[in-house]
Protein backbone atom coordinates (compact mmCIF):
# COMPACT_ATOMS: atom_id res chain seq x y z
CA UNK A 1 0.00 0.00 0.00
CA UNK A 2 1.31 3.41 -1.04
CA UNK A 3 -0.19 6.75 -0.11
CA UNK A 4 0.66 10.26 -1.21
CA UNK A 5 -0.04 12.88 1.42
CA UNK A 6 -0.28 16.46 0.22
CA UNK A 7 -0.08 19.71 2.13
CA UNK A 8 0.51 23.40 1.59
CA UNK A 9 -2.53 24.59 -0.32
CA UNK A 10 -4.43 27.66 0.69
CA UNK A 11 -5.72 31.09 -0.21
CA UNK A 12 -3.27 33.77 -1.28
CA UNK A 13 -3.40 37.11 -3.03
CA UNK A 14 -2.12 37.55 -6.54
CA UNK A 15 1.63 37.87 -6.48
CA UNK A 16 1.95 35.73 -3.40
CA UNK A 17 3.69 32.43 -2.88
CA UNK A 18 2.88 28.93 -1.72
CA UNK A 19 4.89 25.78 -1.24
CA UNK A 20 3.19 22.45 -1.79
CA UNK A 21 4.54 19.21 -0.39
CA UNK A 22 3.71 15.62 -1.21
CA UNK A 23 5.16 12.77 0.78
CA UNK A 24 4.90 9.18 -0.35
CA UNK A 25 4.50 6.60 2.38
CA UNK A 26 4.22 2.84 2.41
CA UNK A 27 6.16 -0.14 1.18
CA UNK A 28 8.18 1.77 -1.38
CA UNK A 29 11.04 0.16 -3.24
CA UNK A 30 11.68 2.94 -5.73
CA UNK A 31 10.06 6.09 -7.01
CA UNK A 32 10.61 7.15 -10.59
CA UNK A 33 8.89 10.26 -11.91
CA UNK A 34 7.04 12.57 -9.56
CA UNK A 35 4.74 15.26 -10.83
CA UNK A 36 2.18 17.90 -10.01
CA UNK A 37 -1.06 18.24 -11.92
CA UNK A 38 -3.84 20.73 -11.49
CA UNK A 39 -7.48 20.91 -12.43
CA UNK A 40 -9.62 24.01 -12.47
CA UNK A 41 -13.42 23.87 -12.59
CA UNK A 42 -14.64 23.08 -16.08
CA UNK A 43 -11.18 22.21 -17.34
CA UNK A 44 -9.22 19.03 -17.86
CA UNK A 45 -6.47 18.04 -15.52
CA UNK A 46 -3.15 19.32 -16.81
CA UNK A 47 0.46 18.58 -16.06
CA UNK A 48 2.11 21.43 -14.21
CA UNK A 49 5.58 20.09 -13.56
CA UNK A 50 7.43 16.79 -13.57
CA UNK A 51 10.73 15.68 -12.11
CA UNK A 52 12.42 12.38 -12.80
CA UNK A 53 14.51 10.30 -10.47
CA UNK A 54 17.69 12.07 -11.48
CA UNK A 55 16.26 15.54 -11.02
CA UNK A 56 15.50 16.47 -14.61
CA UNK A 57 12.44 18.73 -14.78
CA UNK A 58 9.73 19.77 -17.18
CA UNK A 59 7.19 22.56 -16.78
CA UNK A 60 4.03 23.71 -18.41
CA UNK A 61 4.60 26.89 -20.37
CA UNK A 62 2.15 28.76 -18.16
CA UNK A 63 4.26 28.26 -15.04
CA UNK A 64 7.81 28.43 -16.36
CA UNK A 65 9.85 30.90 -14.41
CA UNK A 66 7.37 30.99 -11.54
CA UNK A 67 7.09 27.41 -10.29
CA UNK A 68 9.90 25.14 -9.21
CA UNK A 69 9.56 21.42 -8.66
CA UNK A 70 12.07 19.58 -6.51
CA UNK A 71 12.34 16.32 -4.64
CA UNK A 72 14.03 14.80 -1.65
CA UNK A 73 14.55 11.16 -2.45
CA UNK A 74 15.56 10.31 1.10
CA UNK A 75 12.17 11.57 2.28
CA UNK A 76 10.19 10.31 -0.73
CA UNK A 77 8.84 13.82 -1.03
CA UNK A 78 8.20 16.16 -3.93
CA UNK A 79 7.71 19.90 -3.60
CA UNK A 80 6.23 22.62 -5.73
CA UNK A 81 7.40 26.12 -4.94
CA UNK A 82 5.02 28.62 -6.48
CA UNK A 83 5.79 32.32 -6.67
CA UNK A 84 4.14 35.28 -8.36
CA UNK A 85 0.86 33.45 -8.24
CA UNK A 86 -1.91 34.53 -10.57
CA UNK A 87 -5.67 34.04 -10.35
CA UNK A 88 -5.30 31.69 -13.33
CA UNK A 89 -3.31 29.36 -11.08
CA UNK A 90 -6.41 28.68 -9.01
CA UNK A 91 -7.07 24.95 -9.11
CA UNK A 92 -6.94 21.73 -7.20
CA UNK A 93 -3.38 20.49 -7.29
CA UNK A 94 -2.66 16.78 -7.35
CA UNK A 95 0.57 14.96 -6.68
CA UNK A 96 1.43 11.95 -8.84
CA UNK A 97 4.20 9.41 -8.54
CA UNK A 98 5.42 6.34 -10.36
CA UNK A 99 6.19 3.81 -7.67
CA UNK A 100 7.65 0.35 -7.48
CA UNK A 101 6.52 -1.12 -4.19
CA UNK A 102 7.92 -4.09 -2.34
CA UNK A 103 4.65 -5.88 -3.02
CA UNK A 104 4.83 -5.24 -6.76
CA UNK A 105 8.55 -5.32 -7.42
CA UNK A 106 8.14 -6.28 -11.06
CA UNK A 107 5.53 -3.61 -11.80
CA UNK A 108 5.31 0.14 -11.61
CA UNK A 109 2.05 1.80 -10.61
CA UNK A 110 0.90 5.39 -10.64
CA UNK A 111 -0.40 6.85 -7.40
CA UNK A 112 -2.31 10.06 -6.81
CA UNK A 113 -2.63 12.36 -3.88
CA UNK A 114 -6.09 13.46 -2.86
CA UNK A 115 -5.55 17.02 -3.97
CA UNK A 116 -4.96 20.33 -2.28
CA UNK A 117 -6.79 23.51 -3.21
CA UNK A 118 -4.87 26.59 -4.28
CA UNK A 119 -6.93 29.74 -4.59
CA UNK A 120 -5.39 32.99 -5.78
CA UNK A 121 -7.45 36.11 -5.27
CA UNK A 122 -7.10 39.33 -7.22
Amino acid sequence: QVQLVESGGGLVQAGGSLRLSCAAAGSIARIYDMAWYRQAPGKQRELVARIDEGGSTNYADSVKGRFTISRDNAKNTVYLEMITLKPEDTAAYYCNAQVRSWQTRNQVFYYWGQGTQVTVSS
